[in-house]
């Protein structure tokens, strides 16, 4: 007998089971929209020294940086607009954006923002160096 399903530890199958059921519980953004979650730094800076809460959360607010958690069925498709260029981001990219760009919202666990996809500045590959802490 063969089977074609990858069997996974009781305890990996629940890790991702809970993974999918908050993704499911995500917004799902609507038009040109783009849904990101922003990046929250670490509370520990890289010489070992813990942020205090007050400047740490001065600082998750002032970093414009997040992860692509979904794009909206017209994002990019605008010919007058983008030409007919491909995407500037897609799902799981780290992205910059303006500091007032899209709407804020929270949810069970943080905060989201919708852009409009003309609102992404540039794709980044890693979050963590533009933090100076």
């Amino acid at each position: 007998m063969t089977t074609s399903a990858l069997l996974l530890p009781e305890r990996l199958a629940k890790q991702k089971a809970k993974e999918e059921s908050e993704t499911a519980k995500l917004p799902v953004p609507t038009g040109w929209r783009i849904l990101i979650m922003p990046y929250i730094p670490p509370k520990v800076s890289r010489g070992g020294i813990e942020i205090p809460d007050e400047v740490h959360e001065r600082e998750r607010l002032a970093i414009n940086v997040g992860l692509v958690m979904a794009v909206g069925p017209l994002a990019y498709k605008d010919l007058e607009k983008f030409g007919g260029q491909e995407a500037w981001c897609k799902e799981k990219d780290w992205v910059l954006f303006g500091k007032y760009a899209g709407s804020r919202f929270k949810i069970d666990g943080g905060e989201l923002r919708l852009l409009n996809d003309d609102e992404i500045l540039a794709v980044i590959e890693d979050p963590s160096h533009l933090v100076h802490t």
